[in-house]
């Protein structure tokens, strides 16, 4: 078996994997990927996580729900009625499948265009080489790289409950969350974060029962409260049973149905039986089969690869980006960690700012946040002034039918430097990318007052929540 030369070797093509694998190409060096992820006939898809069982499938999955809700209860209100609405969830899944294939396929296309080996199978490190570290591929095409720089981008795996493992028919992760052959009659979900949220919001919108146990007090304790107060409102008037502060006690499972018994935040015993249990309770750094150990890659107590702020690890030459690391497990920041490298290891000046990372749950409606909201700003001490708008007085969202929830400006007292932006409603997830601009300038809120914004569109909306820190809203 002949060994093959590489400046850079990517281990992991997801989101942070396969950009680093492409940037790292564009600098003019000979770039390898490496990744095990296979479809159902066996055949590569990259990716990772987030296109396989994660971001792209569950979007998909949330329109399509998104339409049936709409069909269901809203288009009366726009003149449109019909008889017979039916739901044919094993199209909707090939759908979803579908787009899930267009972005496999288009990931090779961009490896092929951007000059990328690719390799698929399992890459671990087998030990110092001349040239750099040796990585072997095991595969259906065994082989064997020496790479001058290896980037680690391996991800993540869903976390477990102690005792009860995936089976992905019954206890289920997002893998098996994304691929319910029949919409179960009740469903239970453990975690009121994004995942269990955005799947619940799925399979309620499709007929199921759905209860939420979430062991933390507060609901969605990383968001500003005015808007997840607001939102707990929203997801239980739609439906969604969320239950906070409960203990859950030991699952049992039959053939036909789970139990989960739980102690509420009030101290009162429950028993819940469900057909589906979904598992979202976070997620672990996914390292096995890298043999980190052969060559002391170290590792911290969580199991996460230790870097610094640059994404170096222990080892020379070597980096890690992305899940596998620390902060937040966002395929978005591994996509910038992964330019980031790229461009260190070409000797440039790479840059991520975790200040400035958007989060967003594509429930409906959506949130998304970007830097720090007022309780975190009111801890530190920080002289803050707020603004807020609701979509109810935005003229597009009005015509849009979606007049719920609203935005939210924070800006420092005395340079009135925008300091967070929060935002529940309609398309949410593209309206904080103004914030996200604006902030990562240091732009203030008398910045975004003064553009103009196109009328009629829902980013009026953060125009007005801005002129209301100054208290001079226009339209409220």
């Amino acid at each position: 078996m002949s060994t093959k030369q590489f400046d850079v070797i990517v281990i992991g093509a997801g989101p942070g994997g396969y950009i680093a694998a492409i940037r790292a190409a564009q600098l003019g060096m000979s770039v390898a990927c490496i990744d095990a992820w296979q479809n159902d006939q066996g055949g590569p898809a990259p990716g990772g996580t987030c296109t396989n069982v994660g971001c792209i499938p569950s979007k998909a999955l949330l329109q399509s729900s998104e339409h049936v809700e709409q069909a269901q209860h809203h288009f009366v209100d726009h003149g449109i009625e019909f008889k017979g609405l039916a739901v044919k969830l094993d199209r909707m899944l090939g759908r979803k499948n579908e787009v899930v294939k267009q972005n496999n396929d288009g990931i090779l296309y961009l490896f092929k265009k951007n000059k990328v080996q690719f390799f698929h199978g399992m890459g671990a490190f087998a030990g110092q080489a001349d040239g750099g570290w040796l990585i072997k591929v095991e595969g259906k095409a065994p082989a064997e790289l020496v790479g001058r720089h290896i980037v680690v981008a391996t991800g993540s795996a869903a976390r477990e409950l102690p005792a009860l493992p995936f089976d992905e028919q019954q206890i289920l992760s997002n893998d098996g969350a994304l691929n319910i052959a029949a919409v179960p009659k009740k469903l239970g979900v453990i975690g009121a974060g994004v995942i269990g949220l955005e799947m619940g919001s799925v399979w309620r919108r499709l007929g199921a029962e759905v209860t939420v146990l979430e062991a933390m007090p507060e609901f969605l304790a990383a968001l500003d409260k005015q808007v997840a107060k607001e939102a707990l409102k929203i997801f239980t008037k739609q439906g969604l049973n969320i239950q906070m502060g409960v203990k859950i006690g030991d699952i049992t499972k039959t053939a036909k149905q789970i139990t989960v018994p739980y102690v509420g935040a009030d101290g009162s015993e429950h028993k819940l039986v469900v057909d589906k249990l979904i598992v979202s309770i976070g997620r672990v750094p996914y390292t096995a089969g890298l043999q980190a150990e052969t060559v002391g890659l170290k590792l911290d107590s969580r199991g996460f690869i230790e870097v610094d702020g640059d994404c170096r690890t222990s080892l020379q030459n070597v980096w890690a980006v992305g899940d596998v690391v620390r902060g937040p497990m966002l395929a978005h920041k591994a996509e910038e960690e992964g330019v980031a490298v790229a461009e260190r290891i070409a000797g440039q000046h790479g840059h991520v700012n975790f200040n400035t990372v958007p989060w967003v749950i594509y429930t409906s409606p959506e949130i998304a946040w970007v830097g720090k909201n007022e309780e975190e700003l009111k801890a530190e001490g920080r002289a803050i002034r707020t603004g807020s708008f609701p979509f109810l007085a935005n003229g597009r969202a009005r015509a849009l039918g979606d007049t719920t929830g609203f935005v939210k400006v924070i800006a420092d007292e005395k340079t009135d430097e925008v300091l967070g932006v929060h935002i529940i409603g309609p398309m949410a997830s593209e309206l904080i990318a103004e914030a996200v601009t604006i902030m990562e300038f240091r732009g203030a809120s008398e910045d975004i007052a003064r553009i103009c914004h196109a009328h009629p569109t829902l980013s009026e909306s953060l125009k007005e929540a801005a002129l209301a820190v100054d208290k001079r809203a226009l339209n409220f």
